[in-house]
């Protein structure tokens, strides 16, 4: 052999083994997209109604075992139990699922039986009923303190630049109290700032879910007043839809958060209150710059719907006003829980500035794990008299009931804002978790 032939040989050696190299590489490949697809497939929590039988039927070729005391289930895809307290369930084919009481349960899933997949949480709920409501709402929010949304610096007298609140206090904070006296609202805190005579002054704070006391001396501006260099909130107004009300009168509306507008974070508050609103204009959605739906809100006591007694990430809730409750036009309906949803037509209530009114959707996608709780339903709207008057989902809408197959399922919270007839919906049982 030649050196030209060694050459040649050392090439295809060194071919075969890159071939070889690249074929492992897409097989793993393979074998990751398909574990990850599995483990989508299942959610991390799946909600049974007590009393009531369900079909679980995730089509993934996977088994476990279902830690119980007060679990029935049957079906094909169930063997005896193999211990006391447990029961063996194959997810590769339907489950018929019946749970006699509220309580919580796990079940330990695995791929072909052998690979470990995920643990998931198997949660009974009652089996309620809820009123789709849609109608359209005036909302006043009342931070908790005082926010921080800016810190920035001032002009003195003698022209030199003053930051008195930078690295003391950060975007997203509560200023609680000043010397130990409550502060509610930003007149207060401004109030205490300008009598101050530049004095230290101690400040309790929340930041995030910490309690901490931050210390500064508030500076004198060319106007000879004290200042603290921050910017401040302590309320907030908008216009949503309600989402429910129950059979207690209790009431769940937006299906995501009330964020403040200047740092996205969740706002903390002390009260807020639901308004009777008149949408009075429809701003068109269109690609690249989403609508609106604008109302008029008149804040006096004989036009409140309601009172706000939470707000989180999962949409605000409180207690309906009676008259509230009575009008509401439709009937209760039973909830349809995320198993049970499927690709395909379904309906939103919304009002547009008349009555609530039904109008043709289409689910494209369920998203059965996701990390955003907000975006477990994905919709296209396919209404054309609601396109025509909206051009898809605009902002005033969220909150909107979402009915399939007779059973209220979820609410619309977002927008796409390149294609306004698509968007997203949280799934009802994550409303119920508040």
């Amino acid at each position: 052999m030649n050196y030209l032939d060694e050459a040649n040989h050392g090439k295809a050696a060194g071919y075969k083994k890159f071939l070889y190299v690249m074929l492992v590489f897409g097989i793993t490949a393979v074998m990751i997209s398909f574990y990850y697809f599995m483990w989508l497939s299942v959610p991390s929590t799946i909600m049974i109604k007590a009393g009531v039988e369900q079909e679980l039927d995730f089509k993934v070729p996977a088994t476990g075992e279902l830690y119980r005391e007060a679990v029935e289930v049957s079906g094909p895809a169930v063997a005896a139990p193999e211990a006391q307290g447990s029961l063996y369930i194959d997810l590769g084919r339907p489950v018929t699922v019946k749970a006699n009481q509220v309580e919580q349960y796990k079940l330990q899933l695995k791929l072909f039986g052998v690979i470990p997949l995920k643990e998931v949480d198997v949660e009974v709920i009652q089996d309620l009923q809820l009123k789709p409501a849609g109608i359209p709402i005036g909302i006043y929010v009342k931070t908790e303190g005082v926010l921080v949304v800016g810190i920035g610096e001032f002009e003195g007298e003698d022209g030199q630049k003053f930051t008195p609140g930078k690295y003391v206090f950060q975007v997203g904070d509560y200023i609680l109290e000043i010397n130990d006296e409550e502060i509610n609202e930003k007149k207060e805190l401004i109030e205490r700032v300008s009598h101050s005579e530049g004095q230290e002054m101690v400040f309790k704070v929340k930041r995030g879910d910490a309690l901490i006391e931050v210390k500064t001396r508030p500076e004198m501006n060319q106007n000879g007043e004290y200042k603290l260099g921050v910017w401040v909130r302590d309320n907030a107004q908008g216009v949503g839809t309600m989402t429910y009300i129950d059979e207690h009168g209790c009431f769940g509306a937006l299906g995501h958060g009330i964020n403040d507008v200047d740092t996205s974070t969740l706002m903390s508050l002390s009260k807020g209150t639901l308004y009777h609103t008149e949408i009075i204009g429809i701003t068109r959605g269109a690609n690249g710059s989403p609508g609106e739906l604008t109302g008029f809100i008149e804040y006096d006591d004989k036009n409140i719907m309601g009172e706000i007694t939470a707000n989180t990430p999962r949409g605000i809730f409180g207690i309906c006003t009676p008259e509230t409750e009575t009008n509401a036009d439709n009937d209760y309906y039973p909830l349809g829980l995320k198993q049970e949803i499927q690709k395909g037509p379904a309906q939103i209530i919304c009002s547009l500035g008349d009555e609530t009114r039904i109008y043709n959707i289409e689910i494209t996608d369920i998203n059965l794990e996701n990390d955003n709780i907000n975006r477990g339903i994905v919709l296209k709207i396919t209404d054309p008299e609601l396109l025509a008057a909206t051009g898809g989902i605009v902002q005033g809408m969220s909150g909107s009931p979402i009915i399939q197959n007779g059973k209220l399922i979820g609410a619309v919270t977002h927008v796409l804002v390149q294609d306004p007839t698509r968007g997203y919906g949280i799934f009802i049982e994550n409303m119920l978790v508040h």
